[in-house]
């Protein structure tokens, strides 16, 4: 099977780099990046499309994608990082970009956005703004899917994301501000005794996603879930990843 993925540099690409590496059924791996991937140099079944451009996809990158089932995005920044407008950009416009241009490589195409726990589709005065956007995403992607059946969309929630028990792209992922790290370093082992459902193992969550992009793009049933079957929260998560 052959798959895309964006934001293989990151935390949660990376995750999901490594999952896919090592996942049989997976034969091709076509990610779109700004620049170079360290994990999947010299891979013999990966192909990084250097890519500057997220809200446009040429027929010679199309060409490129030719046979692909499923994506992971997980291309994204945190909303303190650019101003609004940007973060805008890149976390509703470059997605469904892709959705709607790599909606057409395969019958059922299955899309699968990283969203975050926090977004949400009827936002409050109490609401991030994070929540705001990235809700707007996933009902975006959601229409889509109603004009277009065979485009099948699933936006996943993760919470803390936890790399601690996932020695395999620790050498690849962004190092944290010093400051954040000790508050990640503390928090973590906290949320592990008092509310698990708090945490996102990158093991786990990249092969979730993997899964996700590999499969039939049907609806997904019981607690955790929403959007017609759709959304996936953290709790869902791990509920359906079985941890």
């Amino acid at each position: 099977m052959h798959l895309i993925l964006t934001g293989a540099t990151g935390l949660v690409g990376s995750a999901c780099l490594q999952q896919m590496l090592i996942e049989k059924r997976v034969t091709k791996i076509s990610i779109l990046s700004r620049r170079p991937v360290p994990m999947a140099s010299g891979h013999p079944k990966v192909q990084v499309i250097l890519h500057t451009d997220f809200s446009v996809y040429e027929p010679n990158v199309l060409a490129k994608l030719e046979g692909a089932e499923g994506c992971v995005w997980a291309q994204g920044t945190g909303s303190n990082n650019v101003s609004k407008s940007k973060y805008t950009e890149i976390t509703i416009d470059y997605p469904l970009a892709a959705a709607k241009a790599f909606s057409s490589l395969a019958s059922p195409f299955k899309f699968v956005y990283v969203s975050g726990e926090g977004a949400t589709n009827s936002p409050g005065m109490l609401t991030p703004y994070y929540g705001v956007v990235k809700g707007r995403a996933e009902v975006a992607l959601l229409k889509l899917h109603e004009d277009n059946p065979e485009f099948r969309p699933f936006s996943v929630r993760p919470a803390v994301v936890d790399p601690s028990a996932h020695p395999e792209i620790r050498s690849f992922i962004p190092k944290l501000p010093l400051w954040k790290s000790t508050i990640t370093v503390g928090l973590v082992p906290v949320l592990n005794n008092m509310w698990k459902n708090g945490i996102s193992p990158t093991a786990d969550l990249g092969r979730y996603l993997t899964e996700l992009a590999m499969g039939d793009g049907e609806r997904l049933k019981g607690e955790g879930v929403e959007g017609g079957g759709r959304i996936v929260n953290n709790r869902g998560f791990r509920r359906l990843a079985g941890i």
